[in-house]
């Protein structure tokens, strides 16, 4: 009687177990086709209007034109000055949080002890929590006047310089976080073995650990690369709304993004090929943000090191 009640106790507990399984089970795919829906429907929404542009709009023109006057009488919708003044800015931001990026990683990772980690990681981190429009107003009301035009006369007040530095700024804790999570997965061993032949720490940092995190350090290049791509309010408040293809990192620029967001204040009527045209340069921007996303998870796939 008792080992029947003891079983059945058992059998209780397993199915408890199995529900409870099922619950999480159920709620965990949930969470998974919410967000791959929310993809879809964006693509969807993306595509529909888009495919109504280019039935007014040549591809080849939208792609090689270098013309985007698309809220002028006169109309050109060439999206090549607003990928240009998109990568300008980009690299510019790239190049800014890249060595810093990395840079803060390194003393995170081998230099600083863990009451300084604690206090410097969550700062670094909290630059990628100041809203973007303070980014903005920044550039243009104090780095711009202040720090640029000191320094490069006839420097226009809005300018692709300060919005890739301010972007590069942004950007930062992207690098630094992930780069860091990346070599403190490098397992120790290799660092003891540096110092057992008597490495310096400069040397474990730059020529061990570095390298063996490479792959997760250049994913988050790339994944913040694609971050300054798709910033807008920076864009929009410091760059200005001058579509011209020119690589003078002194004038003014629209970015793709400052352009959606430009014709999504209300300067183009609903329906209208000035209101579609925002969602074929959307689409197009994302893809080419959803191609980089695509290339990091090769570059860490193709040089992750698997201890």
């Amino acid at each position: 009687m008792a080992v029947t009640v003891s079983i059945k106790r058992l059998e209780r507990s397993i199915e408890r177990r199995r529900r409870v399984d099922r619950i999480f089970y159920i709620i965990f795919l949930l969470s998974t086709l919410i967000s791959t829906v929310s993809l879809i429907v964006i693509f969807t929404t993306l595509g529909f209007e888009s495919f109504n542009f280019f039935t007014h709009v040549s591809i080849v023109e939208f792609l090689t034109s270098t013309k985007w006057t698309a809220l002028f009488s006169e109309k050109h919708f060439g999206v090549l000055p607003l990928l240009n003044a998109t990568i300008l800015t980009s690299l510019i931001a790239i190049a800014i949080a890249a060595p810093l990026g990395v840079m803060i990683a390194l003393f995170l990772s081998e230099y600083a002890s863990s009451d300084t980690r604690s206090v410097v990681k969550p700062l670094v981190e909290t630059l990628a929590g100041i809203p973007t429009v303070v980014y903005g107003y920044f550039a243009l009301y104090f780095v711009t006047p202040n720090l640029l035009r000191p320094l490069w006369e006839g420097l226009q007040l809005h300018n692709a310089l300060a919005v890739g530095l301010m972007i590069g700024i942004l950007i930062i804790p992207i690098v630094a976080s992930i780069s860091d999570d990346a070599m403190a997965a490098v397992p120790s061993d290799l660092r003891l073995a540096a110092y057992a032949v008597g490495s310096r720490k400069s040397d474990v940092a730059l020529r061990v650990v570095l390298p063996a995190a490479l792959s997760g350090v250049s994913a988050s290049i790339i994944l913040a690369f694609a971050r300054a791509m798709g910033e807008t309010m920076i864009a929009a408040i410091a760059g200005g709304f001058r579509s011209i293809l020119t690589f003078n990192i002194g004038e003014s620029m629209e970015t793709m993004t400052a352009y959606i967001a430009q014709v999504a204040t209300g300067d183009a009527p609903h329906g209208t090929i000035e209101y579609q045209s925002l969602f074929a340069v959307g689409l197009f921007l994302l893809l080419i943000t959803a191609s980089l996303n695509y290339i990091g998870i090769k570059v860490v796939k193709r040089w992750a090191i698997r201890y």
